[in-house]
């Protein structure tokens, strides 16, 4: 029955932002990542005006989810079988949430790089600049230390499987050169995201799991800066 009252409107309300977050893995990663970039904005002191249109973007990407919700449920009440129309109305609404996920990550980039992206160079520069053999004797300790992890856990081969991912490892291990060597945010940024698509795409293989991947881009990441900081220090 329609409610009658406002509070009970407001309860229904409620009750659907639940179900969507309890039910949609999509969701519950939307409202994660508001979390962290709320935290993170009082951190930053941003402005008011910065403030509002990230609150806009969010809004607008949880209001996608919960219409892309409300969209999926009613096509599987008129259509419980498979149906081409239906996959159709489904694919469109779950495109408008990507179109909402990608409007509100340019806004939060273009507001939040100016803030970060200072602090991170500076980070960045506290490992100082490695010449090329550290870059390549980093490397070759992340490949040892793989594999002699993969003996231990006695699982997979030598380049496929195991614990941990070699692929992980060694492409976090260059994501992390790369960003110290440049020092730039931007390039940082773009060669983690693609050591990111490397380990992902072991997962799409079902070649490692997440724990194996994951496991994987730790290892490359902290020998590489162990590595880096040792050579800084005798230096």
């Amino acid at each position: 029955m329609k409610p009658t009252r406002f509070i009970d409107s407001v309860n229904c309300a409620i009750e659907g932002i639940i179900h969507t977050a309890r039910t949609q893995k999509h969701m519950r990663w939307h409202f994660l990542a508001a979390l962290v970039l709320l935290v993170t904005v009082l951190f930053l002191r941003v402005s008011p005006l910065e403030f509002t249109l990230l609150t806009v973007s969010i809004c607008f990407v949880l209001f996608a989810e919960l219409l892309n919700t409300a969209i999926e449920a009613l096509v599987d009440l008129v259509s419980p079988e498979y149906h081409p129309v239906a996959k159709i109305a489904k694919d469109v609404a779950a495109g408008a949430v990507l179109v909402a996920s990608i409007g509100a990550a340019v806004m939060g980039y273009l507001i939040l790089s100016r803030y970060m992206f200072p602090v991170y160079k500076e980070a960045l520069a506290m490992a100082g600049s490695p010449t090329e053999m550290v870059a390549v004797v980093s490397l070759l300790m992340v490949v040892i230390a793989v594999v002699i992890l993969k003996a231990v856990s006695g699982k997979g081969t030598p380049l496929e499987g195991g614990l941990p991912s070699g692929h992980a490892a060694v492409a976090f291990a260059i994501a992390t050169l790369v960003s110290i060597l440049t020092q730039d945010p931007i390039i940082s940024i773009l060669v983690i995201a693609m050591a990111v698509m490397v380990s992902h795409s072991r997962l799409l293989l079902r070649i490692h799991s997440l724990r194996e991947v994951f496991l994987g881009a730790v290892t490359g990441t902290i020998i590489t800066l162990v590595v880096m900081l040792l050579f800084r220090t005798l230096r």
